[in-house]
């Protein structure tokens, strides 16, 4: 059993929003959920999140995306390389959020008590 972890973190790498799914499902699918309480100025997000759906919807709730495309796309957007590097906090919290033996080896067979240790293990990590 394979578990992905989503998150939208704020500029400082600080969890805002969490959420999981089953290990092979879409990294999409979790974008417009996650975003639904939150209204921030950019998003930044990896090659996963590229499609134009999702990039039509950022820009209409007056979004701006910061998605490289990817490299099989015929039609190139604009991406701002130096934005996209405030990324690297998010990627050092999910290497924190790993460091938790119960994340890394997800023992618990509900996703509501593996969701409540994720949770958990951010509120640590917020508050060292």
């Amino acid at each position: 059993m394979t578990t992905k972890i989503h998150a939208i973190c704020d500029a400082l790498g600080n969890p805002v929003e969490l959420g999981i799914t089953p290990g092979q499902d879409a990294d999409i699918t979790q974008a417009e959920p996650l975003l639904e309480n939150i209204d921030p100025d950019a998003f930044l997000a990896d090659r996963a999140y590229g499609a134009d759906r999702l990039i039509d919807r950022l820009i209409q709730r007056g979004m701006t995306p910061v998605i490289p495309p990817k490299r099989n796309r015929t039609t190139r957007r604009k991406t701002d390389f130096s934005l996209y590097r405030e990324r690297n906090p998010v990627e050092r919290f999910f290497n924190k959020l790993k460091q938790f033996r119960a994340i890394a080896t997800r023992y618990d067979k509900l996703k509501s008590t593996f969701l409540a240790a994720v949770q958990f293990a951010s509120i640590i990590i917020l508050l060292n």
